[in-house]
């Protein structure tokens, strides 16, 4: 279960969550270049890709980080305001087509922004494939409502 569905003041720094798993298909690729307009060679290109350091196609990093969010984010949760940005963001590994990746996030800190109405929550936000390698880390700030207080 996420702490994202609960309220700022209802969050304590250290907690730790892990998602459900997701299995990156050569579809989310296409899909991905279509709607981005990002056909770089390395993601799109078998022939080339198989000459490289990598071995295969290589999945975009931003995709990556896009499914963190659809991992981490409860659809319905209530105090969130906004995205405050990503800080420190690193792609440390490479995921391939075929990977199955989860999100593993941590309470890092927290900051009151105005008292009583919301506050900036900072998480360790960090995609793991299936073999237990990080291979994406970042920071993630979320601007959440306290509880009672109205988005």
């Amino acid at each position: 279960m996420s702490f994202l569905n609960r309220y700022f003041d209802e969050i304590e720094v250290d907690e730790r969550m892990a998602s459900r798993g997701r299995t990156i298909t050569e579809s989310d690729i296409v899909q991905w270049c279509s709607l981005t307009g990002d056909w770089y060679v390395l993601h799109t290109n078998a022939h080339y890709a198989a000459q490289t350091r990598f071995g295969q196609r290589v999945v975009p990093g931003l995709l990556v980080l896009a499914y963190a969010a659809g991992l981490g984010v409860p659809p319905d949760a209530p105090a969130i305001v906004a995205n405050y940005g990503t800080d420190n963001l690193r792609f440390i590994a490479p995921t391939f087509i075929g990977d199955t990746l989860h999100l593993e996030a941590r309470v890092l800190a927290k900051e009151t922004k105005r008292e009583g109405r919301d506050g900036l929550i900072r998480l360790e936000w960090n995609m793991v494939n299936q073999n237990g390698i990080t291979v994406m880390k970042s920071d993630l700030q979320i601007l959440m409502a306290f509880k009672g207080a109205s988005n």
